[in-house]
C-alpha cells in the first residue's frame, strides 16, 4: 500500500489520532500538510516525519475560523501543488448535561467538529474533480453512532459529520473520490486520560477486545480508505472501537 506521489491535508494534525494520522500518511509515501492551532507542536510532527525520511508542511490553522481555513488551503495548494487527500479530524468537547449546557458552548463544538469539514471539503472538491481522484475521510465517533449522556453538542457533531459523508459520497462518486467516516471508540489520547479509572474500567467491560485503542489503530484505518486498494468503498463508516458497537 503506498501513497507515493499523493499530498493529504490533515487538520488537528498536532497532537492525538491527528499526529497519528499525519506520521501514517507519511510513512505510506504521501507528502503531508500539518494543520492545527498549536505553532510549535506542528514543528514537532514535522521535525518526526522529516527525520523518518518523509515530507511535511506546517500550517498553523484554528479550523472554527472560516477565513483561516480558506487561507491555509490557498498556501498548501500553492506549496504543494494539489490536495489528493483531506483528513477531516480537528475536533473539541465542551461536556455538560442538556439542561445545562451553554449556547456558546453548543455552537463551538458543532463549529468546530462539523461546520469547518464542510468548509475543508469545500476547499479541495473542485481540484479534485478536475483530476479525478481524491479521498475524503471525516473522524467521527462511536458517540456519533450511540449517543453519549453529557454530550449532546459532541454526539450532534458527530452524526452530522456521518450525514455530511453520505452525502458528499454521493455528489463526487462519479469522479473517483470517495469520502467515507473512521468513528473510532475509546482510544488512549490526551482527551481520555483525563478520565477517572472507574469510567475506563467499566468502558472497559463493553468493550469486548478489552482494551482501549490506540492512535495507531485508527491512523492505519485512515492510511487504508486514503489508498488506492480502498477505490470501491465510499460513503462507509468504519467503525474502530474494539467491537464496543456492533452492526
Amino acid at each position: 500500500m503506498t501513497l507515493s506521489g499523493r499530498v493529504a491535508f490533515v487538520t488537528g494534525a498536532s497532537q492525538g489520532i491527528g499526529r497519528a494520522c499525519a506520521v501514517k500518511l507519511a510513512s505510506a509515501g504521501a507528502t503531508v500538510a500539518l494543520a492545527a492551532r498549536n505553532r510549535e507542536k506542528l514543528d514537532e510532527v514535522a521535525r518526526e516525519i522529516l527525520a523518518a525520511g518523509g515530507k511535511a508542511e506546517v500550517f498553523e490553522l484554528d479550523v472554527a475560523q472560516e477565513e483561516q481555513i480558506k487561507s491555509a488551503f490557498k498556501s498548501a495548494m500553492g506549496q504543494l501543488g494539489k490536495i489528493d487527500i483531506l483528513v477531516n479530524n480537528a475536533g473539541i468537547t465542551r461536556d455538560q448535561l442538556v439542561m445545562r449546557m451553554k449556547r456558546a458552548d453548543w455552537d463551538a463544538v458543532l463549529n468546530t467538529n462539523l461546520t469547518s469539514a464542510y468548509l475543508c471539503i469545500q476547499q479541495v472538491v473542485g481540484s479534485m474533480l478536475k483530476q479525478r481522484w481524491g479521498r475524503i475521510i471525516n473522524i467521527t465517533s462511536v458517540f456519533g453512532q450511540m449517543g453519549q449522556a453529557g454530550q449532546a453538542n459532541y454526539a450532534s457533531s458527530k452524526a452530522g459529520l456521518i450525514g455530511l459523508t453520505m452525502a458528499i459520497a454521493r455528489e463526487v462518486g462519479s469522479r473517483s473520490i470517495t469520502c467515507n467516516a473512521v468513528a473510532p471508540g475509546f482510544i488512549e489520547t490526551a482527551m481520555t486520560s483525563a478520565l477517572s479509572d472507574e469510567f475506563r474500567q467499566n468502558a472497559l467491560k463493553n468493550i469486548p477486545l478489552g482494551r482501549l485503542g490506540t492512535v495507531d489503530d485508527v491512523a492505519n484505518s485512515v492510511a487504508f480508505l486514503a489508498s488506492d486498494e480502498a477505490a470501491y468503498i465510499t460513503g462507509h463508516v468504519l467503525s474502530v472501537n474494539g467491537g464496543m458497537l456492533m452492526g
